[in-house]
């Protein structure tokens, strides 16, 4: 792997912070060794599932995502090491130390920070947890500490914010792919298998002169991105049902890839359930940055999964508490998340003030206002669709116009839309690939109901995208029709998957 940068943070850098930067005491330390079994060994780096459990735990205590430091220490050290391969710690020429590379930094034994890798650890992990918190760097959305996007400033400046690392290039207005925190979190991506929203900058955020070695200026200090966030994947509780994130994903029976042995496969957005705390990869030679769950699936299946497949709903970020409550939604309800996300979002509304309409059938008309809310249409001046059943005193003419106008829905004739019809499971599809365009899948359908009908294609694009499911293991049912709930679940699965495509 190609070496990456050294912290540049000195003093001067940490700003307001104190000067005084002390890792806490050997109380902590002993923790972690403890909870580890670490063993420590004069200049020997410990294997890797040893290195995945200090990093882990070490950024759990600061309640920093796991995630983030491992992909640190694996860029700084170029591959979880302290010591190379004479047995000397890792020293560079401007005194980065260790495996976090520890650089120019006041407080801290340096000492220690040569021969003691949990306290090189500790360092780093307290040094970017200080850079999350400082009050001169942009803030993302709501600054959840267990968003990994959330992090991306605090990344670039564990490393420096000078004008290398702008997220934009400012002369040409591409991605500065070259930054640190972009390779920060290709190695997330990489090394952790997940994948995470690329954050949509431009140059007007930022302030520099390319060939300055002062620090940028940051033009935007708030960001609020639409965008469906990763939170980390070692805070799942047991007992937790959570959502898996890809076909094919594998139930090992121990916490491991190091045999191919396996209980049995899952497919994309089954539930599971946690039944005990997270483990960490047997194999000490396995570089895996993620770890392992138990779980049991709904047909009693136990066995371990890689928490990379796991998420807590169908969107990244965790629901928010609801500023909108309808009594008919129980708090158990299979699609509650997906209902709130959507209305959080004012995509979706309830039948009245308080009701959602669970269990009732989604009118065409109401589908139409949902997409166009979630494709911010504009109804102003479109032409007559000349449908006769939508005359222009029709409540919701201006909604069908701006969406047949935008070819976003079509009519069941040329003089027919059929607004007051229950959409169908074959609509929906043919609906959403006309928004999202999904690419064609790789593989075929189980679907024997689906054959070479208009909505085939569809179909096949959203089952291979993770959208929609079969009515059962071999049938679409495409003449079924949808219920409110179902489509919220189906829109906001489209909406997340449209983003991590981009």
């Amino acid at each position: 792997m190609k070496k990456m940068l050294k912290p540049l943070i000195s003093v001067m850098a940490i700003g307001a912070f104190s000067l005084s930067i002390n890792v806490e005491n050997n109380v902590f330390a002993n923790d972690i060794t403890n909870t580890c079994e670490y063993d420590s060994v004069a200049k020997i780096n410990p294997d890797f599932s040893m290195m995945n459990c200090l990093l882990t735990e070490t950024a759990l205590h600061y309640d920093v995502p796991p995630e983030i430091v491992k992909a640190i220490a694996e860029g700084e050290s170029g591959g979880w090491r302290h010591f190379d391969k004479n047995g000397e710690v890792i020293v560079t020429a401007d005194n980065g130390i260790g495996i976090m590379q520890i650089t120019n930094q006041a407080g801290y034994d340096e000492d220690r920070l040569k021969n003691d890798i949990v306290y090189n650890i500790q360092a780093g992990v307290e040094i970017l947890a200080r850079m999350f918190d400082r009050k001169d760097l942009p803030r993302i959305n709501d600054g959840d500490r267990d968003v990994l996007e959330n992090w991306y400033f605090a990344v670039m400046a564990y490393n420096g914010t000078k004008p290398v690392n702008s997220p934009i290039v400012q002369a040409t207005g591409e991605r500065n792919t070259s930054a640190y925190q972009e390779k920060i979190f290709r190695i997330i991506e990489n090394f952790g298998l997940i994948d995470l929203a690329e954050l949509p900058f431009s140059r007007e955020n930022f302030q520099y002169e390319s060939s300055s070695s002062e620090n940028i200026k940051f033009v935007t200090l708030n960001y609020d991105f639409d965008a469906p966030f990763t939170k980390s994947k070692h805070q799942f509780n047991t007992n937790q049902q959570v959502k898996v994130t890809a076909n094919n994903v594998k139930i090992r029976p121990r916490p491991t890839t190091s045999t191919s042995t396996i209980k049995g496969t899952l497919s994309e957005s089954e539930i599971v359930t946690i039944t005990g705390p997270f483990e960490y990869d047997e194999g000490a030679t396995n570089k895996n940055h993620f770890v392992w769950y138990p779980v049991k699936t709904s047909n009693g299946t136990v066995g371990y999964v890689a928490s990379s497949y796991l998420d807590y709903s169908t969107s990244t970020v965790p629901t928010p508490t609801p500023t909108i409550t309808f009594k008919d939604v129980p708090t158990n309800h299979w699609a509650k998340e997906e209902i709130y996300y959507l209305a959080e979002k004012d995509i979706i509304k309830g039948v009245s003030v308080d009701n959602f309409g669970i269990g009732q059938g989604l009118t065409r008309w109401q589908a139409v206002l949902l997409i166009n809310r979630a494709q911010n249409v504009s109804l102003a001046n479109r032409p007559d669709p000349g449908f006769k059943d939508v005359p222009k005193d029709h409540k919701y003419y201006d909604a069908i116009a701006a969406s047949v106008d935008e070819g976003l829905f079509m009519g069941y004739s040329a003089s027919t839309f059929e607004p007051d019809k229950i959409l169908t499971r074959s609509e929906m599809a043919a609906v959403l690939q006309r928004i999202y365009n999904f690419p064609a899948p790789s593989s075929s359908h189980p679907f024997t109901d689906i054959k070479d009908q208009w909505f085939a294609d569809s179909v096949a694009r959203l089952y291979a995208a993770g959208i929609t499911s079969g009515a059962t293991a071999t049938t679409f049912n495409p003449k079924s029709t949808i219920k409110r709930e179902e489509f919220a679940v189906f829109l906001a699965r489209a909406i997340e998957k449209s983003y991590r495509l981009k």
